[in-house]
């Protein structure tokens, strides 16, 4: 089985971070909006940072643990 994110992006595109969080896009623009993810715009083009998404995944599970 294939990883949901490309291990060679520095750089994630919505729909690659809707699949790797298994979330909606609006959820996803919900965490850009409220600052919890990281992310910039690119002429039209919203990017998230590839470590930005990691950090997140890692406060998430510090969070629940």
């Amino acid at each position: 089985m294939s990883s949901p994110l490309p291990t060679t992006h520095q750089a994630l595109t919505v729909p690659e971070v809707m699949s790797a969080l298994r979330m909606s896009r609006f959820k996803v623009y919900d965490l850009i909006r409220s600052k919890r993810l990281p992310s910039f715009t690119e002429g039209r083009s919203r990017r998230i940072p590839a470590d930005a998404l990691a950090t997140y995944m890692k406060n998430r599970l510090e969070e629940a643990a």
